[in-house]
């Protein structure tokens, strides 16, 4: 017969795992309706067909999202104040990949705790571990379900910042060259939006969408410094700004901007570099150290205790 309390902690594990399946299944279908339509509306031109993509929308998904709404708007109460607007700015950051929003993300804090702590709850019980111990993994585990989520997205963040700040010299480099060239800054935008891969790229070639839409460069600029936590790109944009507005030359601008960040680059080269001795030394006095003191020392060591001991004293042992 089965216990009350294990019999809580079974159903919780399923109905866990269930809501869990279910976030996935909903996210993954979000992703894929997401990119279906956005190649619909650039093959379409945003055409008749826009509602029809819309309707290829799953009705699980459409039935369902109401609940991950209600989810996610519970778990935002029991988060610490201000964690709402830090992962809408981490996922602004991370390039708002489809499939992801904030709603969902606090869904996925409120689904997975349940989920990791009933999981190795479960697992720990047939195993045979001891309740303590048990226990003690069901609450370290809630704890790593609810931060895994916010986690997951602030390290996408952190990925697509450090690619931005690779490409961004080459990127002023190539926008220096086009404007000395001839071209005008609007379209060495536009060529480094296509010829520079990757996040900047697509961050480029966003910033000429919105000034052909009719937003002027300074604020197209300074929301393209609000997108991005590179403090060279922030830098950059506001250099720009000012020399759109005092008339100075661009191309002297885009120079100056390109050798200072790679001056700076280089400085931050130079710093790892000195801080790299400092983090060695516990490695090797952890790792390297012990095996060659063993190396080095062993034979003294058995020496000593021989002739402490007397002749014959390690083979008589």
């Amino acid at each position: 017969m089965i216990e009350a309390p294990m019999l809580a902690v079974y159903a919780g594990f399923f109905l866990g795992v269930a809501l869990f399946t279910v976030v996935v299944i909903d996210w993954r279908q979000e992703r894929v309706a997401t990119r279906r339509t956005l190649r619909g509306m650039e093959a379409s031109g945003m055409g008749d067909g826009f509602r029809e993509q819309q309707l290829e929308v799953p009705v699980f998904s459409r039935l369902i999202r109401p609940a991950f709404g209600t989810m996610g708007r519970l778990a935002r109460r029991l988060s610490p104040a201000g964690a709402y607007d830090r992962i809408e700015q981490d996922l602004v950051y991370a390039g708002n990949p489809p499939g992801w929003d904030v709603e969902r993300i606090f869904a996925f804090k409120f689904v997975l705790p349940f989920v990791s702590a009933a999981s190795i709850f479960f697992l720990f019980t047939f195993a045979g571990i001891s309740p303590l111990l048990r226990m003690i993994a069901a609450i370290l585990f809630f704890f790593a379900g609810w931060y895994v989520p916010e986690w997951l997205v602030r390290s996408r963040a952190g990925d697509r910042q450090k690619q931005i700040q690779r490409s961004l010299p080459d990127s002023l480099d190539l926008m220096s060259i086009s404007v000395e060239a001839g071209l005008a800054f609007d379209a060495s935008l536009t060529r480094v939006s296509r010829n520079i891969k990757g996040p900047l790229g697509q961050e480029m070639y966003r910033v000429v969408q919105e000034m052909q839409l009719g937003k002027s460069r300074a604020d197209a600029l300074r929301s393209l410094a609000e997108r991005t936590s590179v403090a060279d790109l922030r830098s950059f944009v506001g250099a720009m700004v000012q020399a759109d507005v005092f008339g100075v030359p661009i191309a002297r601008v885009l120079k100056v901007q390109s050798k200072e960040i790679r001056v700076r680059r280089r400085q931050a080269a130079e710093e790892m570099a000195q801080k790299l001795p400092v983090k060695i030394v516990f490695p090797v006095v952890l790792t390297i150290f012990p095996s060659i003191f063993v190396v080095l020392l062993g034979p003294a060591a058995i020496q000593i205790y021989e002739n402490i001991l007397g002749p014959g004293a390690t083979g008589s042992g």
